[in-house]
């Protein structure tokens, strides 16, 4: 991959969280380089850690966390159960399946699942609610043990997870070992189109190999013996993509939605090169553009905090080169991050409640896809004056 996408510089993978004592240690941290293929059009990391270095055992990012996140999970197991008629003699397989925030609606209904988790953390957040937990990394080998075990599955579902494996044809020819000879794989993952079309760049981490178009996935797919055979788009992340596959000579049909992607991918520009070359320079304008917010509100004396430690925040601040001075702290509702220090920046996360102990005058709201969410739990802070402010695609006060 020769051309460029957008170079972030150097940054520590996004969810190594620091305690205090961490702070005085050197910190690692990667090359953030995104490079485009002008044959297939997948858009990956040019450089990255060992998956272990980024999935450690005490991996801070519970799914649970958020509430419409748990939302959307039960809607799908509701659709996906409805859909393909699933019951008590089928087997649900989730690679990824952290928390168990998505196989607990499988087991409700009574339909045996199995979830893949090498993360010992969240794997055991989900067997205390009674789901079988595999605690490794999914690929080709372990998607032929599963079968050799007679494990096939009728369903695989992947929420967020294709794009986070550095081999991922190693991960799509699993998935094919692992499905029955009519079973259905669904892949949700952030689309390419949406991180462009609104300058998304903080979804660009080092946990992110991949950023997915359906162009880049059919190739892949076919290259594994599967075929897509419908496709989705949804609003979670800021614009994702869910994707159906089946074995290449399954009786499913494929639906028109698959060639009408397909076709508005290719108007978008999506097999252009110029469209990829065009980023950088979006990128810098919402970095300065935050830069300058920043130190605009720190000059005219106001207080500003932050809220939601999540990765794509770390992208943003780290790019950015935000560190305390600028940034206080930054508030999450995740138990686990509390107490902890941002990656890079080193700016300590706190409980939701300090905003309230001591209001700010400007809250970012760093996970801007759930800015509506996060505005509706602090409403009471918008009654004290508090303005929210977002940085992507634009900054915005709310």
């Amino acid at each position: 991959m020769e051309h460029s996408f957008v170079d972030l510089g150097f940054a520590p993978p996004s969810n190594a969280y620091l305690h205090a004592e961490d702070l005085s240690s050197p910190e690692t941290h990667y090359p953030l380089r995104v490079k485009v293929c002008h044959q297939c059009w997948l858009v990956q990391t040019e450089d990255y850690a060992r998956a272990e270095e980024l999935f450690s055992a005490d991996y801070a990012y519970f799914s649970s966390t958020s509430s419409s996140w748990l939302d959307h999970a039960a809607g799908y197991a509701r659709m996906i159960t409805e859909r393909l008629q699933l019951g008590p003699e089928n087997l649900v397989i989730e690679v990824a399946s952290n928390d168990g925030y998505l196989l607990k609606n499988f087991v409700a209904a009574g339909i045996p699942c199995l979830g893949i988790e090498p993360t010992a953390s969240t794997a055991a957040a989900a067997e205390a609610l009674g789901i079988s937990v595999r605690r490794e990394f999914f690929g080709e080998a372990l998607g032929r043990r599963l079968a050799g075990e007679g494990r096939r599955a009728d369903l695989i579902a992947g929420n967020n997870v294709y794009a986070h494996v550095p081999d991922i044809n190693d991960f799509t020819r699993g998935l094919a070992a692992a499905l029955k000879p009519e079973g259905t794989v669904t892949l949700e993952f952030p689309h390419l189109v949406p991180l462009i079309e609104r300058t998304q760049f903080d979804t660009i981490y080092h946990e992110h190999f991949s950023y997915l178009s359906l162009t880049a996935v059919a190739h892949i797919f076919a290259a594994a013996g599967l075929r897509v055979w419908d496709v989705e788009e949804l609003p979670t992340h800021g614009g994702s993509l869910r994707v159906y596959g089946c074995h290449a000579e399954a009786a499913i049909a494929t639906t028109n939605r698959v060639d009408s992607l397909l076709t508005r991918e290719d108007q978008f520009g999506l097999t252009r090169l110029e469209t990829y070359t065009a980023f950088q320079a979006r990128a810098d304008r919402v970095k300065d553009d935050l830069l300058a917010f920043l130190i605009e509100q720190k000059r005219a004396g106001r207080r500003v905090a932050a809220y939601g430690a999540a990765a794509k925040g770390n992208t943003l601040l780290n790019y950015a080169g935000v560190k305390p001075d600028l940034l206080p702290y930054v508030c999450d509702a995740a138990v686990s991050k509390q107490g902890r220090f941002m990656p890079g920046s080193h700016i300590p996360i706190r409980s939701p409640e300090a905003l309230r102990e001591h209001p700010p005058d400007d809250v970012v709201i760093l996970p801007w896809n759930i800015a509506q969410e996060v505005q509706t739990q602090l409403i009471d802070l918008v009654h004290r004056g508090v303005r929210f402010v977002t940085a992507v695609p634009e900054l915005s006060v709310l």
